[in-house]
């Protein structure tokens, strides 16, 4: 879909400037790619969480978000799962995204956060 965006907007530029007789440029760049999760890996990542903090912890499809991310480049590689493993809402420490200077790491969030890579490691390694 990018690459079919990118010709329209360059067809559409052109020809709007030889209506004009005149010359056109467009600088181009492609930016982060979108990140999409492969269904396997979420749902093997989803029942690992539910085991181990159970249904009422877990949100199983959070809002989409329109930031950028380097982790989509890894995943159009390689099937894999981008989540969140949850850091507090509302008026809570940390209730900003990161990389924003109000940015505050929960640290009461590092058991559990350990806790989920580690069985999430041997759950796949079984």
């Amino acid at each position: 879909m990018r690459s079919k965006l990118e010709q329209r907007i360059r067809a559409l530029i052109a020809a709007q400037a030889e209506s004009f007789e005149v010359q056109a440029q467009i600088a181009w760049r492609p930016g982060y790619a979108v990140l999409v999760n492969t269904p396997g890996e979420t749902a093997f990542a989803r029942e690992v969480a539910l085991e181990l903090v159970g249904s009422e912890r877990v949100t199983l499809q959070g809002p989409a978000v329109s930031g950028s991310e380097d982790f989509a480049f890894m995943l159009e590689r390689v099937p894999g799962s981008y989540l969140f493993i949850g850091n507090g809402d509302g008026d809570s420490a940390g209730a900003c995204m990161v990389h924003n200077p109000g940015y505050d790491f929960n640290d009461a969030n590092l058991p559990v956060g350990a806790a989920y890579w580690a069985l999430l490691a041997q759950r796949f390694l079984v």
